[in-house]
């Protein structure tokens, strides 16, 4: 049986994470990670394009699994980890080995060289790393070259040099290639480099403070001088990578519980850099403490599987757990050295718990306003209004332009699980004066709603209009004219300030009544409504005004095709030259007769 991906490609999420193509007899063919699951899943599915093993991987796809992660980096390590683990056969033949990027500091010769590293580990030398992306490895190597200066050439380039590079123009290296550095100062240099890659901040700190002392007393002040910015630079880097500081091997903890739902965000820190993190949405349903939470949860997060090499030197908790000794003991049968689990910690490592401690908050927050939160703001709608029964669906009508150009409108749809992004729609609008939002929200709303009298959709049980009693007046013409009932329209107005929280809404009936102080559930509930069709109009609207600028006045005049848009800008150099063009000018270009040139010049007049 051939495998639904159309079917899947309808529920797979926009957000980053991996995937795991199995093939008929559950084996997995291939691990990949996206930022954007949806978009990378879908591009394997393509009619054209598709290279001959990719395609015969796609032919074998029987299932696929993804998992979804916080981050771009959180899926480039559990992708690593999972091709290590399987070994998947399109992993191995389709692309190079996935590993962690690295610095690598050669040893072999007098030069040694500083690079970036990715794969096997075959050239004598140091590696410094895993880094969790190829960005942090430039960025380290950035300042490093502009500190102190080691070559970052490849060896032919530097075996052959007769002069220094632009490198050295620039100062971002000392030319050891043309002796312009001591091989005594090129090599203080490199130890320089190795102290910061290992993490010796400190000592690199003291050391060169000693440097820049000796220099001076030895009255060579530029050396000094030398020393000093290196020491600034260090500083300055130290003091924006806060977060960075500190060594050791550690997995940082932290729980966060709140009615009923339960969150654990882990950091990854490995030679005193956070290399990535990762949220578990445990079901904890007898927790009601952090502490209670994180007794549950980590004998499964760590006595599962059996010894485990990579397991860290000391865990970190944002609350004390009972059995804390019991675990520590039960890791260490098991890895053969110490683990220690700790809760009480002072400087960097209480900064990364901070940090691990308000990632798990706000992301349990983002999940408390799911389902239950939304019910609850639905039956605080109920209560504002004075309804009988709790609405089961709302749409929200926006219009965004920019000085009356590509006009778009949006209508969200929410229900009682939230956004239902099926059921959003967009419509160009066109055939008004720029910058008429009546006339706007006139056509917006009987377009949708003509489609929905003739069966193509539900209707809502209230319509909400981003304005004021023109709006409200629009939309009640509208429903009334297509004949549409049964349907509440409530008015948003801004307020003078157009400050969140000071809207005024405006229920359309006899009066256009005034709703005096609504339930704040059921303001939050239409503001997050109001904002989802606000930012659906205003991406809706950017990518009409892109294309329409993107596109030539040429395209759409009657007679003129590809062939004579290219020679008309070949032989007047460019738009502007043609829209000055008179009719006798136009006609002047091969293929173009009186009657062509006529359009042309009406078009492009009339713009």
């Amino acid at each position: 049986m051939a495998f639904d991906y159309q079917s899947f490609l309808k529920s797979l999420t926009l957000r980053p994470g991996i995937y795991q193509m199995f093939d008929a007899e559950g084996k997995i063919l291939y691990v990949g990670k996206a930022k954007n699951l949806k978009n990378r899943v879908s591009s394997y599915f393509r009619k054209t394009g598709l290279t001959a093993k990719t395609a015969a991987l796609v032919k074998r796809i029987a299932k696929i699994d993804v998992t979804v992660t916080e981050t771009e980096t959180e899926a480039l390590i559990l992708e690593h980890n999972l091709i290590k683990q399987y070994h998947p056969p399109y992993n191995i033949l389709m692309r190079d080995d996935k590993s962690y990027p690295y610095i690598f500091l050669s040893d072999r010769d007098q030069w040694p060289r500083l690079a970036f590293h990715r794969g096997p580990k075959k050239a004598k030398g140091t590696y410094f790393g895993p880094f969790p992306s190829v960005h942090a490895v430039r960025e380290s190597m950035g300042f490093l070259q502009k500190t102190f200066k080691v070559r970052q050439c490849e060896d032919v380039f530097f075996k052959n040099r007769s002069r220094p590079c632009l490198q050295y123009q620039i100062k971002r290296c000392t030319a050891p290639c043309v002796n312009l550095v001591s091989a005594e100062d090129y090599g203080a240099d490199v130890e320089l480099t190795r102290l910061y890659l290992d993490g010796k901040a400190d000592k690199l700190l003291k050391q060169l403070e000693v440097d820049m002392e000796a220099a001076s007393a030895e009255l060579q002040f530029e050396r000094a001088a030398e020393h000093r910015n290196q020491i600034s630079a260090l500083r300055t880097v130290q003091a924006e990578q806060m977060i960075e500081k500190g060594k050791g091997t550690i997995d940082v903890v932290a729980g966060a519980v709140s009615n009923g739902q339960a969150c654990v965000h882990m950091l990854y820190v490995r030679q005193g850099r956070i290399l990535g993190s990762r949220s578990y949405y445990p079901k904890a349903p007898l927790a009601e403490q952090v502490s209670e939470l994180l007794e549950e949860f980590l004998p499964h997060l760590y006595l599962d599987g059996g010894a485990r090499p990579d397991l860290p030197k000391e865990v970190l908790l944002n609350a004390p757990i009972e059995g804390g000794e019991a675990l520590s003991q039960a890791l260490k049968t098991q890895v053969g050295r110490n683990i220690e689990v700790r809760d009480s910690v002072r400087g960097f490592r209480a900064k990364w718990l901070q940090l691990a401690q308000r990632t798990a908050e706000q992301n349990l927050a983002g999940k408390l306003a799911s389902k239950k939160t939304i019910e609850q703001r639905f039956e605080s709608l109920r209560e504002t209004m004075g309804l009988d029964t709790t609405p089961q669906r709302l749409e929200c009508f926006d219009i965004s332009h920019s000085s009356g150009e590509a006009v778009v409108a949006s209508c969200v749809v929410f229900d009682g699980n939230g956004p239902l992004k099926s059921d959003y729609r967009r419509f160009n609008i066109d055939g008004i004066t720029g910058g008429d939002d009546y006339a706007a929200m006139e056509q917006a709303i009987r377009r949708r709603y003509t489609r929905l009298m003739k069966g193509e959709g539900k209707l809502p049980d209230i319509l909400l209009i981003d304005g004021g009693k023109g709006q409200i007046g629009i939309a009640r013409e509208v429903l009334s004219d297509l004949g549409v009932v049964g349907v509440m329209i409530l008015g948003v107005a801004k307020g003078t300030t157009r400050k969140p929280g000071l809207e005024t809404l405006i229920l359309a009936d006899q009066n256009n009544r005034v709703i005096a102080r609504p339930q704040q559930a059921a303001l939050h509930l239409i503001q997050q409504i109001r904002d989802e069709a606000h930012r659906f109009a205003i991406t809706g609207h950017k990518a009409r005004r892109d294309k329409k600028r993107r596109t030539s006045p040429l395209e759409g005049i009657p007679g003129v095709g590809p062939t004579r848009r290219r020679d008309l800008l070949k032989h007047f150099g460019g738009i502007v030259e043609v829209k000055k063009a008179s009719v006798a000018d136009l006609m002047k270009v091969d293929n173009i007769n009186k009657k062509v040139a006529e359009a042309i010049y009406s078009a492009l007049y009339n713009e």
